[in-house]
């Protein structure tokens, strides 16, 4: 991978293909997540960029905790940085509610929005699942970063997600597991503490494809993906839905040939 300092910041980044740039921002604990996807060839004609951001793998560990608008800044600074502005922006789960900021603070670096079950958690069922997901903070405080790093993984991605992991990330456990202080320090209680209304979403105009997976809601046992997805389809003006078959909520890691035909067509349109 390349490395990208911009301001004093150090972003482990890399690309492939040429074309109109597509840039992909990963969520919590695993940073390689959009490999699969980059390596489908429905996406051959575009300029694919996937980066970890901060606190993630070979990109610089942060001072503090980041908030979600410090991520989003990251990720504005990288494509302007590779002349990539604007792009196509992807997000997965927390890297979803990043690229939101992203079009909110810098609409005209933003030419259309994919979000991957976006992290909107405000839906009826979000308190039960992040109730579920706190279970792997004392893991963490105790020291077991590999449990607290599954644990939350287990809750969020359902019981069988480490088949997917494991065939398609090699390695990318261990990496999760060094990862942790980004997560459980910063990303966690950032997205906890971000405020995202109704109001909001009426100023993102750009294109939106709203990604759900079909088997989500059987993993995880709780209808909060489809409930943000819904709301996502609500509030945003210009949104569109997506589901992806045969994948929870590790979408473009366990379907990566379908998300990537999904994904082609809605850019082609837009």
């Amino acid at each position: 991978m390349e490395q990208a300092n911009i301001d004093g910041i150090s972003l482990e980044y890399e690309t492939r293909g040429s074309g109109d740039p597509v840039v992909f921002i990963h969520g919590a604990h695993m940073g390689d997540t959009y490999r699969p996807l980059m390596a489908e060839p429905a996406l051959k004609d575009y300029r694919f960029i996937g980066y970890h951001r901060r606190g993630y793998a070979g990109s610089g560990r942060p001072d503090g905790p980041l908030s979600v608008s410090e991520h989003a800044a990251d990720c504005l600074a990288l494509l302007r940085n590779l002349d990539a502005a604007p792009g196509h922006v992807v997000g997965h789960s927390s890297g979803a509610v990043i690229g939101i900021q992203l079009a909110l603070d810098a609409p005209d670096a933003v030419r259309s929005l994919t979000l991957l079950e976006p992290a909107l958690l405000d839906v009826p069922s979000g308190g039960a699942l992040i109730e579920a997901l706190g279970a792997a903070v004392p893991m963490y405080e105790s020291g077991d970063r590999a449990g607290a790093v599954d644990s939350f993984l287990r809750e969020v991605c359902g019981k069988d997600y480490r088949r997917s992991v494991e065939t398609r990330l090699p390695g990318a456990m261990e990496q999760a597991a060094a990862d942790a202080d980004a997560f459980f320090t910063g990303e966690f209680p950032a997205i906890a503490e971000w405020l995202f209304a109704k109001e909001d979403a009426a100023r993102i105009t750009q294109p939106v494809l709203s990604v759900l997976g079909a088997n989500t809601d059987a993993a995880i046992g709780l209808p909060t993906y489809s409930e943000i997805h819904e709301r996502v389809l609500e509030w945003f003006p210009n949104a569109k839905p997506f589901v992806l078959p045969g994948a929870a909520h590790l979408l473009q890691v366990e379907n990566p040939h379908d998300m990537a035909e999904g994904l082609a067509t809605f850019l082609a349109n837009n």
